[in-house]
């Protein structure tokens, strides 16, 4: 009998599958019938496989069968590989693939003209949160895969972006979703604390994947601070906005409360939806005050609630115009005396920086060569002058060299379309 153990991997046996589980974030189906193929090829004999205490169990022994199987694994994990909280196919970024990671929202990194950069490793989200700017999450109509970048190939982007944008920087890990899912979560903070230009390393996050054990290794990686996604006090409210019955909102509260236990600041950032959750302002306020978050920086971020185009955008939310909702803020300062609450860059030490040069003009033609699939239909990737692009509207395929107008480049996220 041989087991199977890789590192920072599990298995289990779904029955007609041998499931490896990988950095708890990612998984992949392997057929049975496939590995016994494989097995019958190489060694001549039918072996039963299952899967045992987290190990792939084969029923036989033969000299360098582990390591056959292991190197099996290795070469077919990438077709297989899929987002543990979406099911979607996932695609695996990596330095061999030479695909820039400046130029896209969903992945990669992120340049607005301050000292503040976002880090985006992963797309995919555990949630589907009803007002989500984005469709994401388990329950999503129009995202169809999800991409996850190997961490060192991330940090080699980050060295070029923080040569150009200069010291006392703030890595902002966030994301399409939720940044927790991304496998290599830890070993990325403790890289970017280690980067001599990075001074504050925050992140965004929903909370629900947090436990004792991964707030303890953020904060001795060196995390700073978590703006944590948290809409209701009221779990039936909460599950309803967060569009997910599975929604602890208490496992969530106590995570809150294990961060600042453990040096990590947090913010508590509600989305506001007028008529729904406007009557909470002053428990988040309660709340923050009775965990001590805002330490360093402010403890409440409240955000207006605002329709996208290519978002979910529930029927029964109220638009309030930001005119509004800054007042309404001013109001809730004086009633509670938590200050501030309207929210600008010099609290977190943000100030202007000079953009990373833009590689396009808007109304431009460039060739470029087609590198992945996008995330919803009729969307691909391109790349030209070491950007990528986003390519809408096209039937192209991977591979393909094609022309492209570009018609966006705000913030250096290319948009373009086929000529």
């Amino acid at each position: 009998m041989v087991e199977v153990r890789l590192p920072n991997a599990s298995f289990e046996d779904t029955g007609e599958t041998i499931r490896l589980i990988w950095r708890e974030t990612l998984y992949a189906d392997f057929e049975k019938e496939e590995l016994f193929r494989a097995i019958r090829r190489r060694y001549r004999v039918s072996a039963e496989i299952t899967a045992k205490d987290g190990a792939m169990v084969i029923e036989t022994d033969y000299p360098g069968l582990e390591k056959y199987i292991a190197i099996y694994i290795q070469n077919n994990l990438g077709a297989l590989l899929r987002n543990r909280y979406t099911g979607r196919k996932v695609l695996y970024i990596h330095g061999g693939m030479d695909v820039p990671l400046l130029g896209y929202n969903a992945f990669g990194l992120i340049d607005r003209g301050t000292n503040l950069i976002q880090v985006r490793g992963v797309s995919g989200c555990n949630l589907s949160c009803i007002f989500c700017s984005v469709d994401e999450g388990p329950y999503s109509r129009t995202r169809k895969l999800d991409y996850v970048v190997d961490v060192d190939y991330l940090m080699r982007w980050f060295d070029e972006v923080a040569r150009i944008k200069g010291r006392g920087l703030e890595a902002h890990i966030d994301g399409q979703g939720e940044p927790l899912i991304y496998p290599f979560r830890v070993e990325l903070v403790q890289a970017l604390r280690e980067h001599p230009n990075v001074s504050v390393i925050s992140m965004q996050s929903n909370g629900t994947l947090l436990n004792d054990r991964l707030v303890e290794e953020l904060a001795e990686a060196g995390l700073d601070r978590v703006n944590l996604s948290l809409h209701s006090l009221d779990p039936e409210k909460a599950k309803m906005l967060m569009g997910m019955k599975s929604y602890d909102l208490e496992h969530v509260l106590d995570m809150a409360e294990a961060l600042v236990n453990a040096g990590i600041d947090v913010l508590i950032a509600p989305v506001i939806i007028f008529g729904i959750n406007d009557d909470e302002a002053e428990a988040f306020v309660e709340f923050a005050r009775r965990i001590g978050a805002g330490k360093r920086w402010p403890a409440l971020g409240f955000q207006n609630y605002i329709p996208y185009k290519f978002g979910r955008n529930p029927t029964i939310a109220k638009l309030v115009p930001f005119k509004e909702f800054y007042a309404w803020l001013r109001k809730l300062e004086e009633k509670t005396g938590m200050r501030p609450l309207v929210l600008k860059p010099k609290h977190f030490g943000m100030e202007k920086r000079e953009f990373i040069p833009l590689a396009f003009r808007p109304g431009e033609v460039v060739k470029a060569e087609v590198v992945l699939p996008g995330r919803i239909k009729g969307e691909m990737l391109a790349r030209a002058r070491d950007r990528l692009i986003e390519v809408v509207n096209t039937d192209a395929a991977v591979g393909d060299r094609i022309r492209v107008r570009i018609v966006r480049t705000r913030h250096g996220i290319y948009i373009g379309t086929e000529v």
